[in-house]
């Protein structure tokens, strides 16, 4: 398990430490002096390769930058000298940025994010040991064509299920449909899941002009009426249950369908797909009769991130439909 890694590093808690003059944690570790925070890799890569994308808060990333990370992973696996590709990340949206390189990535190679719940200048500071972790199994040969991957906290989460889910904990990433795909300990990396890469999105640029609504109980309409007043390239509605609305929002979900608008309907529930079972105005299975597109199991936020991908790259109705089937295998 050796080899070349190239480490893509575009800021977060990982990158930070605090500010004497505010008192707040902001990026300010550059790529090369985080190598050297974490010697331990040089005990698995044989080449290290690190490149600055951006000293970001990842809370400001969205589809066009993660693109554009998307584009310097490829690059970096275009080498044929490289293992590997490892991306440092903010915790906040790495489950969102994550999924799109395991949507725009064309590659059997690894692409692994990791990132750290402390930061530099914490005492107990986790970036080290997850950075070296996550080197660890982008060189791990049984780590190809499993697509985007996530190492923290010892385990290895698959990019399409993981979500973070406390605000703080080391371990705040977990994938409630699938669990773990394996773990990293002192004898090595091992998978306990035979899931592999899904399928894959090519795009120039991606779509910013979707949003997510989340369904709440009594919700008027007013926020669907305005994007679709606003003519908005694409709406993710994350439904109650298994995909249900207020009976208001009908009528303006069927509006925006009508006006070619793709709408995408999820689940707010943790686990668990969407199922056209209820009738009525605003039930799943009146939804689905007026065109609305199936996302199974995925999130809001992931929901979102694949539709402004699929937009970007000029994906008819009846191709994004088809994408997200794919996806809720």
């Amino acid at each position: 398990m050796t080899g070349a890694v190239h480490i893509i590093t575009t800021g977060g808690t990982i990158a930070s430490r605090i500010d004497p003059m505010t008192g707040g944690a902001v990026p300010a570790v550059n790529a090369a002096e985080l190598v050297s925070l974490s010697p331990a890799i040089r005990d698995y890569a044989t080449d290290v390769r690190a490149t600055d994308f951006g000293m970001l808060q990842s809370w400001n990333i969205g589809p066009e930058v993660m693109r554009r990370i998307a584009v310097a992973a490829s690059d970096a696996l275009g080498d044929n000298a490289v293992a590997g590709v490892v991306v440092t990340h903010g915790t906040d949206t790495m489950e969102e940025t994550s999924f799109a390189l395991d949507l725009l990535v064309d590659s059997d190679k690894p692409v692994v994010f990791t990132g750290a719940m402390r930061n530099a200048s914490d005492a107990d500071f986790d970036g080290p040991r997850n950075l070296a972790a996550a080197v660890r199994v982008a060189l791990e040969p049984s780590s190809r064509g499993r697509g985007t991957l996530l190492a923290m906290n010892a385990e290895i989460h698959a990019a399409r299920y993981v979500t973070k889910t406390h605000t703080t904990s080391f371990s705040t990433f977990a994938s409630p449909e699938t669990g773990p795909l394996g773990i990293i300990d002192d004898r090595g990396v091992w998978y306990r899941s035979t899931i592999g890469a899904g399928p894959h999105v090519v795009c120039s640029s991606a779509e910013t002009n979707v949003h997510l609504v989340k369904m709440v109980a009594g919700a008027d309409a007013l926020i669907l009426n305005a994007l679709l007043h606003a003519r908005v390239a694409g709406i993710v509605i994350e439904g109650s249950g298994a995909g249900n609305v207020p009976n208001v929002w009908n009528e303006p979900i069927a509006a925006c369908i009508a006006a070619s608008m793709p709408v995408v309907l999820v689940s707010r529930c943790v686990s668990g797909r969407i199922a056209a079972v209820y009738g009525g105005p605003g039930g799943g299975r009146t939804l689905h009769s007026l065109g609305v597109i199936d996302g199974g199991w995925l999130s809001g936020p992931k929901a979102r991130v694949a539709l402004s991908l699929a937009l970007g790259a000029g994906m008819s109705i009846d191709e994004i439909r088809a994408l997200f089937a794919q996806l809720s295998r």
